[in-house]
């Protein structure tokens, strides 16, 4: 069993989330004992049985692997549809009927709804994704599965720390993240938060308004940029008062899973990932433009984190890795 992975983003544009999984997926797998390397596009010699594609790939591009003999899994972040609510949903699935009914072939076609319907699997983050996969773009139940991320050793069997007085907020600086409103939020509420994580660009409208509230309000608003070294980071996340992450559009968030791994107190925006993930282990506010909701929500976080319980324990990355090679095998028609 070989596995091909390949995603439509290349790394150097846009480090986050997105990649981490990728490259964890990468190493999980070959971890477990599956032959795994990425789609190298230059070489027509490449094989395999089988490719994961981290997004919603070209229908062209399933019928032709198809017609090779190669398996396909879809396995796309579905961020902004999750984030929606019941009623848009219901727009968008009544918009995209209409246009696949009365549209020209050619103009559907690019939306590439059908790799839904055509790919042999498609994997969930959530059992919210898993839903909106079947309900709006008719991916079979049966080919559906829900996998979630998984979470390296280093903040799985991080060693216990006495917690501070800053919460965390492990993010990239752009506007879906909403960490400056956060950090607003945190200045009126008189709760120190320090934020983890850098910006796509420093020259963004977003992230330097962002670095000149940080300046101005030292004691409330922390910032030096991303921690790459991960050990540094699960210590962070044991010391923290609390993680806080209250983005407006979210799939499955890596660092609040890495945060519940070693043991520190949630507050999460109140969207179906969390609260299908974390249930009522994590505390959640409202997707508000309110500075005065968040502040409230906020500072009631920061008074009752202590005695807050601890979230449950993530998987491992290993573990991960194994249920996806069942699911290859399950493709594959392989016997166990």
């Amino acid at each position: 069993m070989k596995i091909l992975v390949n995603c439509p983003l290349p790394f150097a544009l846009a480090h986050g989330g997105h990649q981490i999984q990728i490259q964890r997926t990468l190493a999980a797998l070959q971890a477990v004992g599956v032959q795994t390397e990425p789609v190298r596009w230059w070489d027509e010699n490449q094989t395999g049985d089988l490719i994961h594609y981290f997004g919603r790939m070209p229908v062209g591009h399933v019928k032709l692997a198809q017609q090779k003999g190669i398996k396909v899994i879809v396995g796309e972040l579905l961020t902004e549809q999750g984030s929606r609510s019941n009623l848009q949903l219901r727009l968008q699935k009544i918009i995209s009927n209409t246009i696949e009914r009365f549209a020209p072939s050619n103009f559907v076609f690019a939306f590439n709804w059908e790799s839904y319907r055509i790919a042999d699997a498609c994997i969930a983050l959530t059992p919210w994704e898993a839903h909106l996969m079947n309900c709006l773009f008719d991916a079979p139940r049966e080919r559906v599965h829900v996998v979630a991320n998984g979470v390296e050793d280093v903040f799985l069997h991080s060693s216990k720390a006495v917690r501070g007085q800053w919460l965390v907020c492990a993010a990239t600086i752009t506007e879906r993240k909403r960490v400056r409103e956060l950090a607003e939020a945190a200045i009126r509420a008189q709760t120190p938060v320090w934020i983890v994580g850098g910006a796509y660009s420093e020259s963004e409208p977003y992230a330097q308004k962002f670095s000149a509230l940080a300046r101005r309000h030292p004691q409330f608003v922390r910032h030096e940029g991303p921690v790459p070294d991960r050990a540094q980071l699960a210590q962070i996340y044991r010391e923290a008062r609390g993680f806080v992450l209250l983005s407006n559009m979210e799939s499955l968030s890596l660092s609040a899973l890495e945060a519940a791994a070693c043991e520190c107190p949630l507050l999460l925006s109140d969207l179906p990932w969390a609260r299908s993930t974390f249930g009522n282990a994590a505390k959640y506010c409202p997707v508000t433009k309110s500075l005065e909701v968040t502040t409230k929500v906020l500072r009631e976080f920061y008074d009752a984190a202590p005695k807050l319980p601890v979230p449950p324990k993530p998987a491992s990355w290993n573990e991960i890795g194994r249920q996806l090679k069942q699911i290859y095998e399950k493709v594959l028609g392989l016997s166990r």
